[in-house]
């Protein structure tokens, strides 16, 4: 039997001071998140007042009728659901489709377009170039203005090729050697066997595409097309007046509500999907970003 090793005062001293720090930093952290929260639970006119800070002190509901109620908030939630749904799915595609050709050894001026690829890490048109772009292109005001510039990312690609790169050989050979094309490996043997990193790569950019607000400000005049963020946006310009009214069927809760107590519901609406959305893809996301960092 192995004796266990007894640490010494300043080992023990050592872990104490850390776990402090862990909390702390979790705290700090996660504090934020819960103040906005439980005021946004919090009757409107009561949180002025001040002095919430661990739970709501008169619990109020009126901050999500007053969301809910408000016009084009169902709108954006569901453009957003779709440009998130769509973007992830047309991202993670192409931009895997060119990084397996490009991870292939025998490409022809591989190592020329991962240069080209390189610079653009560095540098951009800019967003005037951008906006004329997409105006040449006719989307401005389109839904496509929310997938198509964004359908291609040269970091995500890294990402892709590093982990095609670790792929054993001998799949694509069992596969050529029973009839299939370069096509029929891609989508039959390597997308199966990437979920760690194609999970990674959704969620980076489904985070992205539900949080993009500027495309929306930009790009679309069209209220119908504008995402929940772009709202959010819109609702934090406005707050500054002291009282929002909002008519529900002919009712007022201006009693009940403020404009601050509105962005903080409206804030949690936002976020809240993506939130529990994460823990389904935490799994997959921590073994993604160990890719490339251990060879063997």
């Amino acid at each position: 039997m192995f004796a266990l090793k007894r640490k010494t005062k300043g080992e023990a001293l050592f872990d104490i001071v850390n776990n402090l720090i862990m909390l702390c930093v979790c705290f700090l952290t996660l504090y934020p998140i819960w103040y906005v929260l439980i005021n946004a639970f919090n009757d409107g006119n009561d949180a002025m007042l001040g002095g919430i800070y661990w739970w709501p002190r008169v619990f109020s509901l009126k901050n999500f009728d007053a969301v809910f109620a408000s016009p084009g908030i169902m709108q954006a939630m569901g453009v957003t659901v779709a440009k998130t749904a769509l973007g992830v799915l047309v991202h993670v595609f192409f931009t895997a489709m060119v990084a397996y050709a490009l991870s292939r050894k025998g490409l022809i001026g591989g190592k020329f377009y991962i240069l080209l690829g390189t610079i653009t890490l560095f540098f951009n048109g800019g967003l005037i170039p951008t906006f004329l772009l997409n105006r040449d292109l006719h989307l401005l005001d389109n839904f496509l203005v929310y997938i198509i510039p964004v359908m291609f990312s040269f970091f995500d690609l890294i990402i892709f090729m590093t982990f095609f790169r670790e792929i054993p050989e001998g799949l694509e050979e069992a596969a050529r050697i029973d009839g299939a094309n370069d096509w029929s490996i891609f989508l039959r043997v390597v997308l199966p066997v990437s979920m760690p990193v194609i999970a990674t790569i959704a969620l980076f950019h489904g985070v992205y595409q539900w949080n993009d607000y500027f495309a929306g400000i930009i790009y679309v005049n069209n209220p119908d097309l504008q995402p929940i963020q772009t709202y959010l946006f819109r609702v934090v310009a406005q707050s500054s007046s002291n009282q929002m009214m909002v008519a529900v069927q002919g009712s007022s809760l201006t009693k009940s509500v403020t404009s601050q107590s509105i962005k903080l519901a409206t804030m949690v609406v936002t976020t809240l999907p993506i939130v529990f959305v994460y823990p389904f893809l935490q799994r997959y996301f921590v073994k993604g970003m160990m890719i490339g960092s251990i060879k063997g």
